[in-house]
């Protein structure tokens, strides 16, 4: 078994990509008939290219914020047509976008009461415009204000909509907030999405003034205006949809940051991940887009365009991946899961170089901690953790200080809790399978008792079936800070509350909760930094988990296209597509 490439995924994190465009390739099909040879040159000659992008599915609304649950991934697709008061950039860092600077902790921009309310304003940029030319002032942020707090509409109990008390407008270009609570997003709206799509979109009141006020809430979401009429203010103008065909568009020339350099996008879609590695290598497509792709499928594209230096792979985190360790009490089986000393035993029992061969050929993203390696503050939360490498000498003794010893049948007993038995389970699926029994058997070969259970992927929403599993489970959620503090005391499921919680573990430090209280309400981004890393040390030191690595997304495009670069979990693939070059 080879080595895993560390030092490879390093520079891959942090934006250094491997590069496999080097030279010039075939014609490449613009997916509307016309081809572009990618012979060079200047952004100006990306003007009349057409790029092509493939998606896994067609979506019915284009809002950044849509009014209803799409339950698919259609980040980049939103990103083409919306532009916010700020815009993520690769690293996570918000910029400016509609608004012409961002509210200054401290400054009259960004004003903090004794009792906790704060206020921040907004300026816009002069001149702002809607695609279809109306002018695109603050009361459109007021009229967003009005729509996304209607509770019928599914919006005001999210946030930031359930921590505003009021929006607005002093005047045409400014917007101003005002907060019911510390909020430390305040001063970045729309660039704190999970996806980097703007949370708190204007919308264009002209349009949907007189079908919101009719209050058929029903007529209003079904309104051509989400979707084949959709009028936004990101950097691409909806021409024409074809439902169950393409999306066509053109470069706006109005956009806040200027005329995209590429004048037309294509949007086809394909549901099936192989289908979509021949529309690129058939040179159909420039970028596969929104969870079109895997990592498996990438390799493939890695292969065979190293040959010809026909693209680039681009891998980030996506999905942090971790195993639950049930720590109730009442339900914990053996009841020694609830003994860090044992928590630890497992931890150092995970052969994470093994995990990282078999499911992603020695180049996955392998963690120790939920905040993935291409964050800004990775390095602090990093050096402040407990690491736990594949060492079976330190499983024994720490199963040995517990009071467990091997029986004849090599497995571990202890005289209090008995045989050390348990189930791993995780939901069905190819991937989590393998990397069950990988796991499983690691264990087993250190004396624990641990059988495979696979969960049918139909129970998926069974909230007490996840919570109450009385041993070890794999599961996944969102990368960054956000996960790590949905590990408090007050995150535990319980069936009073319908199971509400991620804390499914149960696991409950004090010193964790108290660090969590005063992370919430801190506004300094050092110090917000330095809780985290406190919380991270406290988090791993106690083994409120085992964690694995992070599902890494892949965003393969050809060497005729320039200017995708890696993301940040904050950012998105297409942060800067107005900026992009066809060849």
């Amino acid at each position: 078994m080879r080595k895993p490439r560390y030092l490879e995924f390093l520079l891959l994190l942090t934006g250094m990509t491997v590069l496999f465009a080097c030279g010039p390739t075939q014609p490449v099909q613009t997916g509307g008939g016309q081809s572009t040879q990618s012979s060079g040159g200047e952004g100006s000659q990306s003007r009349g290219r057409t790029l092509a992008l493939v998606g896994r599915s067609e979506i019915p609304s284009l809002s950044a914020r849509p009014l209803q649950t799409l339950g698919l991934t259609s980040e980049t697709t939103v990103r083409l047509f919306n532009a916010g008061l700020s815009n993520p950039d690769d690293r996570g860092v918000a910029r400016p976008y509609l608004a012409e600077s961002l509210p200054t902790l401290g400054a009259d921009s960004w004003r903090v009461s004794p009792d906790g309310r704060m206020e921040t304003t907004y300026k816009l940029r002069s001149g702002l415009t809607w695609q279809d030319g109306a002018p695109l002032t603050a009361n459109d942020f007021v009229f967003s204000w009005e729509v996304f707090s209607v509770p019928e509409l599914g919006q005001s109990g999210q946030a930031p909509m359930n921590l505003i008390d009021e929006v607005s407008a002093p005047d045409a270009t400014t917007v101003l907030f005002k907060w019911r609570r510390l909020y430390a997003d305040a001063g970045a709206l729309n660039a704190t999405g999970g996806t980097g799509a703007p949370t708190f979109p204007p919308l264009p009141r002209h349009l949907l003034d007189e079908s919101f006020h009719q209050g058929n809430w029903d007529s209003f979401v079904g309104l051509p205006a989400w979707n084949v009429g959709y009028i936004g203010a990101g950097p691409y103008k909806l021409d024409q949809w074809v439902p169950g065909a393409y999306l066509d568009a053109t470069a706006f020339d109005g956009h806040a940051l200027g005329k995209a350099k590429i004048e037309r996008v294509r949007i086809t879609w394909a549901p099936d991940f192989n289908a979509t590695v021949a529309t690129m290598l058939a040179g159909d497509a420039h970028l596969a887009i929104d969870d079109s792709i895997r990592f498996q499928q990438g390799l493939i594209l890695k292969r065979e365009w190293a040959q010809r230096n026909g693209g680039t792979v681009l891998v980030y985190p996506s999905l942090w991946r971790w195993t639950t360790i049930q720590q109730r009490p009442e339900l914990a089986s053996p009841r020694s899961l609830t003994d860090v000393r044992v928590r630890k035993a497992l931890a150092y029992g995970v052969d994470k170089a093994a995990l990282n061969e078999v499911l992603f050929e020695g180049e996955g993203i392998m963690t120790e901690v939920p905040v993935p390696p291409n964050e800004s503050y990775f390095a602090e939360v990093d050096r402040a953790s407990i690491k736990y490498a594949y060492d079976p000498r330190m499983t024994e003794q720490l199963m040995m200080d517990v009071g467990y010893s091997k029986d004849s049948s090599g497995v571990y007993t202890n005289p209090s809790f008995g045989r050390f038995s348990a189930d791993l389970a995780v939901f069905q699926s190819p991937q989590n399978e393998s990397e069950m029994s990988i796991m499983a058997a690691s264990w087993r070969q250190l004396g624990f008792d641990v059988k495979e259970l696979v969960w049918p992927a139909t129970q998926a929403r069974d909230a007490a079936l996840r919570n109450t599993h009385p041993n070890l489970s794999v599961t996944s959620g969102p990368p960054g800070e956000a996960t790590l503090l949905e590990h408090q005391s007050a995150e535990i499921p319980r069936a009073d509350i319908r199971w509400a919680g991620s804390n499914r573990g149960g696991w409950s430090n004090p010193e964790f909760d108290r660090l969590a209280n005063a992370y919430n309400g801190t506004l300094d981004k050092n110090e917000r930094v330095d809780l985290l890393a406190q919380m991270s040390r406290v988090f791993s030191d106690d083994v409120a988990v085992i964690s694995l690595y992070f599902n890494p997304s892949v965003s393969p495009f050809v060497a005729a296209l320039t200017g995708p670069t890696s993301v940040v979990p904050t950012s998105n693939i297409a942060w800067n597509v107005w900026d992009w070059q066809l060849r």
